[in-house]
């Protein structure tokens, strides 16, 4: 059987949708770019909403280090906006910058940059975003409608569309590093203790790692490195700072500059095979669906059953 696809124009067009399905008794499959579609658990089927037209950049204001982007903006778009004026937004999430900006946040996927660059919830300024009654709510960044007393931006970070879809975002940029350099760090298996202790010193010293990973030799097959290879650092900053940070890698043991591609190749082949393990339905959860989705007419049954 065919299912039903909506592509709505607008949150005004979406929030009727959401509206006539909980009228009915429907239930809602939300789809961005469609590669996360269930967090493992059995989905049941329903209309598809495709938030295609919900992409692009709305507003981009470099000196203020923030930008407000359609929730289907991909990753990659994001960067190509950004990089010519000497800024990102390092989302970096696990999988590739094929990605989309809301899947990115509803699912609060972070990446091997989280530790360093800010999880997903720490980058989003503001939200708009359509409930599960068929409101359209505003948030945080420049428009501020909080619902009774909830913080919304917080709330559905994270949430895998069951509270609400988003629909815009307004994020909070950074400046990229002067320099930016990463290294893969090898070593015998004999080695590996001495060096892996030493490591965990240095991703907590003063020179503060963009991301540092030790790897397996499961790993280093899976991104074609040398089966020796254990580490994979990548440092940024002033020169002064980045070439103090490698020459203190240097003292760990055998250093190899590596193309930053490296890292592509890490968010797609080492990002966790359970997307939604961290996730928890409690009583704060259903709290929250009783608010905001009492019909659980969005992504029903995706984090688990409603009742």
């Amino acid at each position: 059987m065919t299912t039903r696809v909506h592509r709505p124009q607008s949150a005004a067009e979406l929030a009727t949708l959401v509206r006539d399905a909980s009228a009915r008794g429907g239930a809602l499959r939300i789809r961005s770019a469609g590669t996360w579609m269930d967090a493992g658990h059995p989905v049941p089927s329903g209309e598809t909403v495709d938030l295609t037209h919900f992409s692009g950049i709305v507003a981009f204001t470099p000196d203020d280090l923030t930008i407000t982007v359609g929730a289907t903006t991909t990753l990659a778009e994001l960067d190509a906006a950004t990089r010519p004026h000497g800024q990102w937004c390092p989302l970096l999430s696990w999988g590739d910058d094929r990605g989309t900006v809301g899947a990115t946040i509803a699912t609060a996927t972070a990446g091997p940059f989280a530790a360093r660059l800010g999880r997903p919830r720490d980058l989003v300024l503001g939200v708009e975003a359509v409930d599960g009654l068929g409101r359209v709510l505003a948030a945080g960044g420049r428009v501020v409608k909080n619902v009774a007393g909830f913080d919304l931006t917080r709330a559905f970070t994270g949430s895998w569309g069951t509270l609400a879809v988003i629909t815009q975002l307004h994020l909070r940029l950074r400046s990229r590093p002067a320099a930016d350099e990463s290294w893969v760090i090898s070593a015998s298996v004999a080695q590996w203790a001495r060096l892996e202790s030493a490591l965990g010193g240095f991703a907590r010293g003063p020179y503060e790692p963009l991301a540092c990973l030790t790897l397996s030799r499961e790993d280093a097959t899976a991104l074609a490195l040398d089966p020796e290879a254990r580490a994979l650092v990548r440092i940024g900053g002033n020169a002064a700072t980045v070439a103090a940070a490698r020459a203190e890698l240097t003292r760990l043991g055998k250093i190899v500059a590596i193309d930053p591609s490296i890292w592509d190749r890490v968010r797609v082949h080492l990002a966790p095979g359970d997307r939604a393990r961290h996730w928890r339905w409690d009583t704060l959860s259903e709290r929250l669906r009783e608010r905001f989705d009492p019909s659980g007419v969005l992504n029903r049954g995706i984090l688990g059953p409603v009742t």
